[in-house]
Order: structure tokens, then sequence, then C-alpha cells
């Protein structure tokens, strides 16, 4: 059952047939064809997969980041983001990560942070001079960002999966996604410098103080969420509900640029999105119950604790895949199918859970910028009005850069665990 449910998805995804579509249809052919399980299976385990109160907190944090992108928030925070490494050669590139950085503690995804932060940076660097794919190549490189710094829709995929603490989850998150902003951040200033590029980065930028009292209420929402978590508060779920209030009373109230004409439109989007993202995971849960059913997981496990005979090796070898199967496989999907698979067995080798699923998500949020499948990709290049193959030239710089933190990611466990360690 299991070869020919692989060989359905692998014919599936090369026809283009959507992911939730194939997971579900591959499915179905390995329960109609390879088993002698009722069909009443389908709807009932993907039932069951979306029937998870931590999930609840998925719609939310989609809900609360569009309304964030709609109430004036892009700008205030590039300004406030121009206003801190503006000053320097290359700011304004530098300025694309920091906003992405500080956006992501707002949104929780990557894909909302390229077309906010993207319709306002890559016109403006372009203006400045830069070459378009680079600007674009930037946007999609630092909204991978919007995946780690909590709060982090695959993060929750993840902790919901494997039953691991979604709070301790997007502590871990932290340490990982400041390493990769600020590697990025030295990146740019280095290669700006090198290729002179942004030496018109200082017009238009204001003193810090004036840009942060425009974009402050923008800035508490992480604190508020985030804090509220670990203040014993409120839980992750019940924090998503508490960003969408606070979104709404800051867009609409504080900075009223949210109207009431504007929330059909925004609340239809939220809609669409959390039912594209919910149609996968009940998709994923089905295949997950039958792959799990057919004893995989354990031929898996045997079958690797064989090959690698340390933590050190079988971390290098799941990179490998992760970084492979990112490429082709949608981020949320390969996360709900392969996390409850590997993470026992990493367990095993005595590595965190948290730890681990931090790795995975940095492999798949690799997948998000780098062709055939990288969403971010797609969504820079609609801004930018490009082809992807006039930006991959200019984005395997920021990959290596992303894969050398990820290496530490990997090896270094404290720069997922430090703060984890010292709050719980």
């Amino acid at each position: 059952m299991n070869a020919a449910i692989a060989l359905s998805l692998v014919i599936l995804f090369a026809l283009g047939v959507p992911i939730a579509i194939s997971i579900a249809l591959a499915s179905i052919i390995g329960i109609e064809f390879f088993s002698r399980l009722p069909l009443l299976l389908v709807p009932q385990q993907m039932f069951v997969g979306i029937d998870n109160f931590p999930l609840m907190a998925i719609p939310f944090f989609i809900l609360a980041g569009n309304l964030m992108a709609a109430g004036g928030i892009s700008q205030r925070l590039v300004d406030l983001a121009k206003s801190v490494v503006g000053g320097m050669q290359g700011g304004l590139a530098m300025t694309c990560v920091l906003t992405c950085m500080l956006f992501a503690a707002v949104s929780g995804s990557s894909v909302a942070t390229t077309f906010a932060i993207g319709s306002i940076l890559i016109p403006a660097m372009v203006k400045h001079d830069y070459p378009r794919p680079l600007a674009a190549s930037i946007q999609a490189s630092s909204a991978e960002l919007g995946v780690l710094i909590p709060p982090s829709i695959p993060l929750i995929l993840y902790g919901v999966s494997t039953d691991t603490s979604i709070g301790k989850l997007f502590i871990a998150g932290i340490g990982p996604g400041l390493l990769i902003g600020s590697a990025l951040l030295l990146f740019l200033y280095l290669f700006c410098k090198v290729r002179g590029y942004g030496l018109r980065d200082r017009e238009d930028r204001q003193d810090f103080l004036s840009a942060f009292k425009r974009a402050w209420a923008a800035m508490l929402m992480p604190v508020v969420v985030i804090g509220g978590i670990y203040g014993g508060i409120f839980t992750p779920t019940e924090a998503s509900a508490v960003a969408v209030v606070y979104a709404l009373i800051v867009g609409g109230l504080v900075y009223r640029e949210l109207s009431l004409k504007e929330l059909v439109p925004i609340l239809r989007h939220s809609v669409i999105s959390t039912a594209a993202v919910m149609l996968i995971i009940a998709a994923a849960a089905l295949f997950s119950f039958l792959i799990s059913r057919s004893g995989l997981p354990g031929e898996v496990a045997a079958w690797v604790t064989r090959v690698f005979d340390s933590p050190v090796s079988f971390l290098l070898a799941v990179n490998v895949m992760l970084l492979v199967i990112g490429m082709f496989v949608e981020t949320s999907a390969a996360i709900l199918v392969l996390a409850p698979i590997f993470t026992p067995i990493a367990m095993q080798y005595g590595i965190d859970p948290v730890h681990f699923g931090l790795i995975v998500v940095v492999n798949l949020a690799l997948g998000m910028f780098t062709p055939p499948l990288g969403v971010n990709l797609f969504a820079a290049c609609a801004v930018a009005k490009l082809s992807i193959d006039q930006l991959i030239p200019w984005l395997l710089r920021f990959v290596l850069v992303v894969l050398a933190c990820l290496i530490a990611i990997t090896y270094m466990p404290w720069i997922s665990l430090g703060l984890v360690d010292l709050l719980y």
C-alpha cells in the first residue's frame, strides 16, 4: 500500500494537481485498491485531523495578519526600520530584512509579509538604483523570517502533529529568527559596500523618535501576544483571538486606516486562506493515519538507526532530505506528513523535539524561496513583475547565507533552546 500511495502522489504532483487534493486522492486510492479498510475512514480521519483546539489559532492569526496589513502597519514598520539602519550604505536593503522581522512578529505568515512589505520596498529599492531582481530576491529571502519569529503557523502545525508544546516552539523560534535576520543584515551591508549599491539610501529617512511614535502601537502587538502566553494569561490559541481584537483596535481606532467597508474583503481573503490550510491539514491527517497503520514509521525508524550511528549523521541526512522535499512540497503538508515520522526517531537519538522542530521548519522555510515551488518567490516575482529565472542568479547568495545559519541551528542546540531553558 505504501508504494501505491507514494507512486500515486508523485504522479498527481507531476500532473500539477493541488497539494491537498493530491494527498487526499493518493490516500483514497490506497484505501480503495490496496487495503481492506472502508472508505468511511476518509471523512472520519479528515475530520479528526482538524478537530484540534490549537488549530483554532491558525484562522485567527491569518485574520490578524490581514487586518494589520490593511490597517496602515506596513508603512509604519518600514519607516521605523529605515530610521534604525537607513543611515548606512545599503540601508534600504537592510530595512527590508529588519521590517520583515518586525512584520513577522505581527502576521506569522511569510507570504503575507512578502506582499505587505514587498509592495512598498521593492519599488523603493528599484528607485534607489538596486537591480530589480536583487530587490525581489532580498524580499523573498527576508520574508522567510515570517515562519520562524512567533507567532508562526508552521510551528503551530509542528506542535499539533507531534504533540510538542507550542509555547516552547514559539520561544525557540526567536533565536533562529534573530540569527538568520542578523546574518542577512551583515551580508547585505558587506555586499552593498563591495558592489556600490545603496549610495542614496539616506534620502527620506525619518528620525527614530518620530518613526517610533507612529509605529509604537504595531510594535506592542507581539509584546501583548507573546507576553500574555508566557505570563500565563492566555494560551497560544486564545492569544490568536486577542491578536485579532488588538489588530482591529489599532487599525480602526488608533491609526484610523481600517474602515468597516474594508472588513468584508479582509474576512473573505482570510476565510479562503484558512480553508486552503485546513484542507491540507485534513488531507495530511488521512495520509498520516494510513502511513501509521501500515507500520512504515517503525520500519523507517529501524532502518535509520541501523544506517546512522550518531545524532550528527542522522541530522545531516534529515537536513538533506528536507531541503530537497521543501523545494517540491508545500511547507504545511511536508510538516504534517513527515514530522510525526521523524520526531520520534530524533528523540531516540536524544534530540530535543523543540530543537528538532526548528530544524524542520527552517529547512522547509528554505523551500519557500527556492524554485520550483517557492511561494515567497512567486509572491516576490508578482510584486516585482519578473520571472523566476531572472531571480535565480541573485537568489543563490541568500540561499547560501540561510544554509550556513541552518547548519549552526542544527548543531548548536542552544540557539533554539537557550531562551526555552531560561523561561521553563
